[in-house]
């Protein structure tokens, strides 16, 4: 039998909730079930003392929602945050859980079939080497009355567009009712960097840096795309790329 590697916390405020998540949880023996909440102050303090990979948070609790405790754990700022799963009885809340950096969103009631999917997929993101707490791993798209996850590590780069930003991937572009200072603020910031007003660009894509007149600049990125970079901004473009 594999010895536990991933630790634990769920937090449901119904019994019966409680009692379908760790029978599930406890069949699988990576995992291992360190505390059980009833609402979301115990939530926060099981995690503060437990330290969790994984964090099964009930949205709906008396006092504190789920998305309340995932603001106060943000706002501690002290360590690696856990992967969180969602799980409620309502689908209203499956998009802002999804642009909260949510792994996944459990609609009760669920099968084991569907519990299995999310807690594999909170394993992956869980492995992920350059995973970064707080930060979210995709971007949520709402277009013709369907919504699309477009994965981060796919953006190239994004553009301004008046009261809209634009995500380019190498393959096409989406429109997102968003503003660039928000982008900037949210994305991780060891990943991409605003080198211009209008442009905020994935470190890992750029190719090549080149000073232009002026003391400004302009780099490429490895889909060929060309992007003026501002004089202020360019010796932190440099920087930035020998760190990485």
């Amino acid at each position: 039998m594999s010895a536990p590697r991933y630790r634990v916390v769920l937090v449901d405020d119904e019994p019966l909730g409680r009692a379908t998540l760790r029978r599930l949880l406890n069949a699988d023996p990576e995992v291992q079930l360190l505390a059980e909440c009833a609402h979301g102050q115990q939530a926060l303090e099981a995690v503060a003392e437990h330290d969790p990979e994984l964090l099964f948070l009930d949205v709906q609790m008396p006092g504190m929602d789920g998305f309340e405790v995932l603001e106060r754990l943000r706002a501690r700022d002290d360590g690696d945050r856990p992967v969180v799963v969602f799980t409620t009885a309502h689908d209203d809340y499956a998009l802002k859980a999804f642009d909260v950096a949510a792994v996944d969103y459990l609609h009760k009631p669920f099968d084991d079939e569907r519990f299995a999917r999310a807690l594999e997929r909170a394993k992956a993101r869980a492995r992920e080497p350059d995973a970064e707490p707080g930060g979210p791993r995709h971007l949520t798209v709402h277009r013709a009355g369907a919504t699309e996850r477009v994965e981060l590590a796919q953006v190239l780069w994004i553009e301004s567009a008046d009261q809209y930003v634009r995500i380019h991937t190498a393959a096409s572009s989406h429109l997102l009712r968003e503003s660039m200072q928000h982008m900037e603020q949210t994305l991780a910031p060891r990943r991409f960097l605003r080198v211009h007003r209008s442009a905020l660009v994935a470190l890992e894509h750029v190719t090549r840096v080149e000073a232009t007149s002026g003391g400004t600049g302009r780099l490429t990125l490895d889909d060929g795309t060309e992007l003026p970079v501002s004089r202020t901004k360019l010796p932190t473009l440099r920087e930035r790329l020998r760190e990485s």
